[in-house]
């Protein structure tokens, strides 16, 4: 990649040059973001996953405008307007905004005011006036008043070929560099003003935008969501936006950075200014006002984005109940309970549907299926949905007999109906319906929430706001890259591993999930991570981009079941004999880890960095960093919004985290918001560092407003 590029994804990151550069170099040899997050610290100077996927990311994004560049110079030597100067001002842009100013005065345009004008032979009157030395426009004018001819329009009257000129030199204006940029930037520090638009009072959606009639707020301050509403209500009819920067001082301001250091005599000035005017009010105010709300647009996608990507980061990482036996239940009213039996690896044992809630009120017959099931699969944890009916059923299951070592969960349902009607979900269990498919997906998604979630779009588990207002291209780069760290992150068991799951292991992808589920199928548990040499396709690439991530436990080599790369085994080898102790001796042994000094084993690619990472997986090998999942029950006296007065305390979970605020479930049917301002004890908290997705809290209850069914909460603790 070019310098200039790796000199400004290093300033975008604050990094240095050298660690952009052997970071490239690591993607463009096909190492993934884990891999080289992971393994490669002593090549990127230490730099975490975030930075790597930003770098891999303005790695696209630098490759496109290479790409781009190359047909804006193509374009313009057809023209044969290309000239040294412009070359390198357009090689040397890093930023589109600049590089499209450069362009558009040789953009193929559609019949301009000006073109047509030009086409008169209109425009050597403009060049005069655009020269200054011209004193009476209106006399020189009368030289283009010509009949028209059979290749020529004809010009009436001095007027209009001044008129003419004016058109010209307003695209000219328009369209220099400068003049764009210097209201660029006055509209940057300007407000954005929301009006109802014409026609928007019979549309049925205007309500829920009521708050933004007659609105304004600086664009420097204007947070990211209420940027996206108002845009989202301006692209459905319901709003007009425009950005609030003087007409008058902006026209004038054009019209001083055309003329600079020149002096026009006042009938010429009148004639340029009123040029610059039209230039403004026609040409540059629609067109800079949209560049600008692009350019807040992008900033507040990205601000979205990130919220997505951390909220699906703690939904994956999401603690596990692990290998149990389970019974999932998918509540329901008039269709009744799904309810399914898996074994400790989530394969379904059983399955049948109880209606133990109105119109069917079946009880007791209910309770008695339900205390069968627990005995017959020796169910040791059971999950609930939390959708409809998600409340009624824990309370049912709270009369059925059972130890008091089975636990009781709610689980959330997003996303088990799309499971339930997706192919994986027809793949998995082809001759059950969608209803057994769900409650399959709630009970597997409690015992190992990551394993069944890389199942689903994560666009389908009810994170974050405005999905489908911001960049499609980025938000999809951004959940991906998420997912792909959450899996690496925790690692993955290759003998009991879906192919879905293994899908997302670095360096591994789909063709090569399925031949090693099918490998394992033909030949076994894997022993070590060298028999992945065997699996078709998997060649050396492969093999040292997934082998560090991919854990055989109870395997012939104990280092199989922990992050250790293969490629530091004779390291740990090493360290294992100077201490006079096997390799399987040293796995776990805090005391002899304790014994070894790091700077005693750097050695060529292995640096620091790397020491410390084996040492700390050699105390604890194959720790999975997600903590345990813990029971939780509503408050027993609300059931509805009836039941809520101001001042209550009541356990919630965190169900969706925004940039405003976190709702929070709390037993009814609606959720509860704590806003940002009720995180803390003063000012705005940033609700990600506070809360966390599906996190149990205790709220205490500052506003109902039942006309609107809203909940107004702060956090106790």
């Amino acid at each position: 990649m070019e310098k200039i590029y790796v000199d400004a994804i290093a300033a975008k990151l604050q990094i240095k040059d050298w660690q952009v550069e052997n970071c490239l170099d690591l993607l463009g040899d096909g190492a993934t973001v884990p891999f080289i997050s992971r393994y490669r610290k002593e090549k990127t100077g230490n730099l975490s996953d975030v930075e790597v996927s930003e770098i891999k990311h303005y790695k696209g994004v630098y490759e496109e405008m290479a790409a781009r560049k190359a047909t804006i110079l193509a374009t313009i030597s057809e023209q044969g307007a290309l000239t040294p100067e412009l070359q390198k001002a357009i090689e040397a842009c890093t930023e589109s905004g600049p590089l499209e100013d450069l362009y558009l005065p040789y953009r193929p345009k559609k019949r301009t005011r000006a073109i047509v004008a030009k086409e008169k032979g209109l425009e050597p009157l403009a060049q005069a006036m655009l020269s200054f030395k011209l004193s009476n426009p209106e006399k020189e004018a009368q030289h283009y008043v010509r009949p028209a001819t059979d290749k020529q329009a004809g010009v009436e009257s001095g007027e209009e070929a001044l008129s003419g000129a004016r058109d010209i030199i307003a695209e000219h204006v328009s369209e220099r560099k400068e003049i764009r940029e210097m209201l660029r930037t006055v509209f940057r520090n300007r407000r954005v003003v929301a009006k109802t638009a014409k026609g928007a009072a019979g549309n049925p959606e205007a309500d829920k935008y009521r708050a933004y009639f007659n609105y304004s707020e600086s664009l420097r301050q204007i947070a990211p969501h209420r940027l996206l509403a108002i845009l989202r209500a301006e692209e459905e009819g319901i709003l007009s936006l425009k950005i609030d920067a003087d007409p008058e001082k902006s026209a004038w301001q054009i019209y001083k950075d055309l003329c600079g250091e020149a002096r026009p005599s006042r009938e010429l000035s009148e004639q340029l200014q009123e040029a610059c005017d039209d230039a403004y009010k026609r040409l540059l105010e629609p067109s800079i006002t949209n560049d600008i709300l692009k350019e807040a647009k992008e900033k507040a996608d990205v601000a979205s984005i990130a919220i997505f990507g951390e909220n699906l980061k703690q939904l994956l990482l999401a603690s596990p109940v692990g290998q149990k036996r389970l019974l999932a239940v998918d509540p329901g009213f008039r269709t009744g309970c799904k309810c399914v039996c898996l074994d400790e690896q989530g394969n379904l044992l059983h399955h049948e549907a109880i209606f133990p809630h109105p119109p069917q009120n079946e009880k007791i017959k209910s309770i008695q299926a339900v205390s069968d099931m627990l005995e017959k699969y020796r169910v040791e944890v059971i999950a609930v949905g939390s959708g409809t009916a998600g409340r009624e059923t824990l309370e049912f299951l709270k009369r059925v007999p059972k130890s008091p070592e089975v636990k009781v969960f709610s689980v959330s349902e997003d996303g088990a109906s799309v499971y339930s009607a997706s192919e994986v979900g027809r793949e998995e269990f082809p001759e059950y319906d969608v209803t057994v498919r769900g409650a399959v997906s709630i009970g597997r998604r409690l015992m190992d929430p990551l394993a069944e979630l890389v199942k689903i779009d994560p666009k389908s588990l009810g994170i974050g706001q405005y999905q489908h207002d911001v960049d499609q291209k980025l938000l999809k780069e951004k959940l991906d890259d998420t997912v792909e760290y959450c899996v690496n992150a925790v690692g993955v068991n290759i003998n009991t591993a879906s192919p879905y799951l293994l899908s997302y292991v670095s360096g591994v992808g789909p063709a090569l999930a399925r031949n090693i589920v099918e490998y394992r199928k033909a030949s076994g548990d894997f022993e070590c991570r060298e028999q992945l040499r065997k699996v078709p396709r998997l060649g050396d690439k492969a093999f040292q981009q997934c082998a560090g991530f991919l854990r055989i436990k109870n395997g012939s080599n104990p280092l199989d079941g922990s992050a250790v790369h293969p490629e530091a085994y004779p390291i740990v080898e090493k360290m294992a004999a100077d201490l006079g102790v096997s390799t399987s001796e040293l796995v776990g042994n805090e005391t002899l880890c304790a014994q070894i000094k790091p700077e005693a084993y750097v050695q060529g690619e292995f640096g620091l960095p790397t020491i410390h990472d084996i040492l700390k997986e050699l105390r604890k090998p194959g720790l999975d960093p997600r903590s345990e999942a813990s029971e939780f029950s509503f408050a027993e006296d609300v059931h509805d919004l009836g039941d809520l007065k101001t001042g209550m305390e009541l356990p919630g979970i965190v169900t969706n985290l925004t940039a405003f605020g976190a709702f929070v479930d709390i037993g009814i049917h609606e959720n509860g918001l704590i806003h940002a301002s009720q995180m803390g004890e003063k000012g705005l908290a940033e609700p990600s560092k506070v809360l966390k997705l599906h996190q149990k809290v205790t709220v205490r209850v500052l506003s109902v407003d039942s006309e609107r069914k809203r909940i107004g909460l702060r956090l106790v603790r």
